[in-house]
């Protein structure tokens, strides 16, 4: 009736010219609440039963009838929109394609309910067109459609009333609890987080066996949510809340490491975000606050996701903590969000928000009254073939009769009523046998026919029994959800951390930027860098090599510098605080972690690192030693160059050995090949420029050369090692005797003398390959950096060694401070 709009409380009715009164506040209201009870119940709240939208509900019952089975080819995603649209959902096809999107996507769904072909987004960009997806039903939504054909649930009409649709799926397993929802209606909303299959079914079986069951109990079984991405749930009283009330709120957190990816850099390494939070929402908001200088100490940040799962590495500048970086991290950055909890779902019709116990206990009742329907449809199905059964095995038993019967008839009406009166059939039986094909007239016929008939009524036996009993029909549920399990479940993916989570109380109080304490730098044997976490004097425990021994060491801070001399004369200069770092220990002198010096420094070919040395100006120096037998003290007026010479070396020779003089008052020590030992004070070298070349240090045999060259303090016992091998063996063999002995036996002699004998040949050796002096007691370690024993320090001077009990390839030994 067309009505034409005078002002706001009068309408003129053209038909019959007539003046109604409208209050306008009435029609706002009614027309309001017409909306809102539209958005309410059709669009927005799931219901309870199956924890589905109307419109999502609307698109697995059409994927249904178009039979896109788990088994069967995808098709093209407009295909079904356009036959959601066209039948059952009077809405737009972006609204229809949106939710088959968010049914897809396996970081929005715990259990997936559309199997997707093509691009359905991520959590940063948004879905390909329809036109150029596909799609199937899961596995998982086969069991929310199961036995809609056995009159498990009621259906209504579509919009136009031209076909049926189901007012709820039947459901078998609780999938409003399992992959949660969210919606905003008028006046109200619902956020619901997913949880674990698994735990959900054990809590409702659960119920079904104790309905009286505490909130406590179902917790036990349901602890708190579990998000498809993943992540961490940071403290556990607002689930708690959630579950009694139906309102709560929980954090969820990032899973991050933070691992050496380079020697000099550490770096944190986001492998897991929270729910519904992409890499490049983290990464935007990083560099917002980056630039606005609210967060420091990030120097890079890569996403190196791909198919293989996420990975977000974020560089951390040097010197700065990367725990606290990272507690930075959750603080201001989207890495730890708040999920509030809305448990508001649609109940008989009416919006309500529900608890765990209610949530479990409206999907138990209905699961039970969709088993009670399905097992009284397949009763009756099955009582009506039996009785079909029984009439045709009858007519079988006397078909001749039976043919008789329908030859003297004269119309299938009077054959029906003779076969009626005659073999006393209904007219359902006599119906059934006079549309019967002859070929089942066969005697393998009948045995079949006898053999349905014992199944059916076996059937129908236990059919009746589960109707009849409520026990039993409890537990065919209870069974049911059990197997759903077994062929969708999968283990617990969010991690729950009670209170604020270990790593935020771990690095609460721990400064931004790493503290310059004092610390030792570590060299090993297979040519490790570490530094200490205090002022111990050596670190022996770490993530490797539990037994490399430590050949140089030099005192640093944790952002101060050091440098590494090598075997061309050339110093190094590297920072402390990009050395990995070690526990403290006052134990041995051993290496066990560190990162390989190569990461840190380029070496020419044949060039190798010999010792660590301090590079303050307060030091007295360096000493180095010479294969060509050269001494030399360096001043310490070192450049601020990253690399520079500390020695002019004279063409072919090489620098053996480096030592920090550390007190002025130690001996330098030359071994040579011939198995010559000279030692004399350190004062006896005048100090010279990085420029000089050096004096002489040993006066050396024909053929011989330094093999070793160091210093020895004099304030502490102090041994001798050499090994001696012979001049033809292969190289790297290691030595064929090794001797102890003490250092005192050794006089002093002075610079430039050849020195004293300090190891006897035997049968088969003529040099000797490895040598070291120093502090007691020593450690060898083989070329793999595993312990190698060593003889007792009693060897004489000039005595012969015996058999090592390994291959030697460097000796250590303890450390004066």
């Amino acid at each position: 009736m067309a009505r034409k709009k005078r002002d706001v409380t009068e309408y003129v009715d053209d038909a019959q010219q007539n003046i109604v009164d409208i209050d306008v506040d009435d029609e706002m209201q009614s027309a309001y609440l017409e909306y809102a009870y539209s958005v309410i119940y059709s669009r927005a709240i799931p219901d309870a039963r199956d924890g589905l939208k109307p419109v999502q509900r609307r698109i697995l019952y059409a994927m249904e009838e178009m039979r896109l089975y788990p088994d069967r080819n995808h098709v093209k995603s407009s295909r079904v929109v356009g036959e959601v649209m066209g039948k059952y959902h009077p809405h737009g096809d972006t609204a229809i394609y949106d939710a088959i999107v968010r049914l897809a996507q396996d970081f929005t769904m715990r259990l997936p309910l559309v199997d997707g072909h093509g691009n359905f987004g991520s959590l940063d960009n948004g879905p390909a067109a329809s036109r150029y997806t596909e799609v199937r039903l899961a596995g998982a939504a086969l069991e929310l459609t199961r036995s809609l054909s056995e009159d498990t649930v009621d259906f209504v009409p579509n919009y136009d009333e031209s076909e049926q649709q189901p007012d709820v799926l039947p459901a078998a397993f609780p999938n409003l609890l399992v992959n949660g929802a969210s919606g905003i209606a008028v006046g109200m909303a619902t956020n619901m987080a997913p949880h674990n299959l698994g735990e959900v079914v054990a809590a409702a079986r659960h119920l079904i066996d104790h309905p009286d069951c505490s909130l406590d109990d179902l917790m036990k079984f349901v602890p708190g949510p579990d998000l498809p991405c993943g992540g961490r749930i940071v403290g556990l009283e607002g689930i708690r809340d959630a579950y009694l009330t139906g309102r709560g709120s929980f954090r969820t957190r990032a899973t991050a490491t933070i691992e050496n990816l380079t020697p000099r850099r550490k770096s944190i390494v986001v492998t897991e975000l929270p729910y519904m939070v992409g890499a490049e929402k983290v990464i935007d908001r990083m560099k917002d606050l980056v630039q606005a200088k609210k967060l420091q100490g990030i120097a890079d940040v890569n996403d190196l996701s791909d198919m293989n799962g996420m990975r977000l590495v974020i560089d951390v500048k040097n010197g700065f903590n990367p725990d606290a970086v990272l507690e930075s991290l959750y603080k201001h950055t989207p890495m730890e969000e708040s999920f509030g909890i809305n448990n508001v779902a649609l109940v008989e019709g009416q919006p309500r928000t529900l608890g765990l116990k209610e949530l479990l206990s409206v999907y138990v009742d209905f699961r039970i009254d969709v088993v009670r329907r399905r097992t009284a449809f397949r009763l009756r199905k099955a009582t009506d073939r039996l009785h079909l059964v029984d009439g045709l095995l009858v007519a079988i038993l006397d078909i001749d009769e039976v043919i008789q019967v329908i030859r003297t008839s004269d119309d299938a009406e009077t054959a029906r009523g003779r076969l009626m009166q005659v073999f006393d059939l209904d007219q359902v039986q006599a119906d059934y046998i006079l549309e019967l094909r002859l070929r089942r007239l066969t005697k393998f016929s009948r045995i079949e026919l006898e053999k349905e008939q014992t199944e059916l009524r076996e059937q129908i036996a236990a059919l009746q029994a589960i109707l009849d009993d409520e026990k039993l029909l409890r537990r065919t549920v209870s069974g049911e959800l059990a197997d759903v399990v077994k062929t969708h479940g999968t283990p617990r993916r969010t991690v729950l951390l009670e209170g604020s989570g270990v790593q935020a109380t771990a690095t609460a109080a721990t400064p931004l930027e790493v503290s310059d304490d004092p610390c030792w730098v570590l060299l090993s044997s297979t040519g490790l860098l570490a530094r200490t976490t205090d002022d111990s004097p050596v670190a022996s425990e770490g993530p490797r090599r539990k037994h490399d021994v430590v050949v140089s060491r030099v005192r640093s801070t944790a952002r101060g510098e050091f440098g590494v001399v090598t075997s061309a004369g050339r110093l190094v200069r590297l920072s402390a605080l990009d050395l990995p770092t070690l526990p403290p220990t006052n134990d041995a002198p051993v290496l066990a972690g560190g990162a390989p010096l190569a990461a840190y420094i380029d070496l020419a070919k044949g060039e190798t690192p010999l010792a660590l040395t301090s590079l303050s100006p307060d030091s007295k120096g360096l000493a180095l030693g010479t294969q060509q037998g050269v001494v030399k003290r360096v001043n310490p007026d070192y450049p601020g160059k990253d690399s520079f010479d500390v020695i002019t070396l004279k063409g072919g020779d090489k620098v053996v050995g480096a030592a920090e003089i550390l007190t002025g008052t130690e001996d330098l020590v030359f071994i040579t090949s011939d198995a010559q030992l000279l030692r004399y004070a350190a004062d006896l070298v005048r100090p010279q420029g990085r420029t000089g070349g050096g004096m002489a240090g040993v006066k050396l045999g024909k053929d011989a050369q330094v093999i070793w060259f160091g210093t020895v303090a004099t304030t502490a016992p102090a041994v001798v090692v050499t090994g001696a091998g012979g001049s033809g063996a292969l190289p790297g063999t290691g030595p064929e005797s090794v001797k102890v002995a003490s250092y005192d036996e050794f006089p002093s002699k002075g610079r430039a003398t050849g020195g004293v004998r300090c190891h006897r040949f035997l049968r088969g050796e003529d040099e000797l390959v490895i040598a070291w002096a120093g502090a007691a007691p020593a450690r060898a370690a083989s070329p793999t950096g595993a312990a190698v024993e060593l003889p007792s320090p009693e060897g004489k001077r000039d005595g012969s060694g015996m058999p090592p009990a390994g291959q030697i390839a460097a000796v250590g030994g303890a450390f004066v401070s």
